[in-house]
């Protein structure tokens, strides 16, 4: 079982792909051995997070 992470402090970024109009943005947090993702529009609320690699593989699929 994994056990959640502190991401007190984590410092967020914006997609360079959300506006800012407010509409669909997603935040990244990269820490020593995770990337972190969340909804800009609710920080407040659920966090899923990945292995780095994995999320390197997601970007350079869907940058194609």
């Amino acid at each position: 079982m994994e056990t959640i992470q502190n991401l007190t402090g984590a410092k967020w970024r914006k997609s360079s792909y959300s506006g800012d109009t407010g509409g669909q943005c997603v935040e990244v947090a990269a820490q020593p051995c995770l990337v972190a993702v969340r909804d800009s529009k609710v920080p407040e609320g659920p966090v899923f997070t990945v292995r780095p690699a994995a999320f390197a593989a997601f970007v350079k699929a869907v940058s194609v």
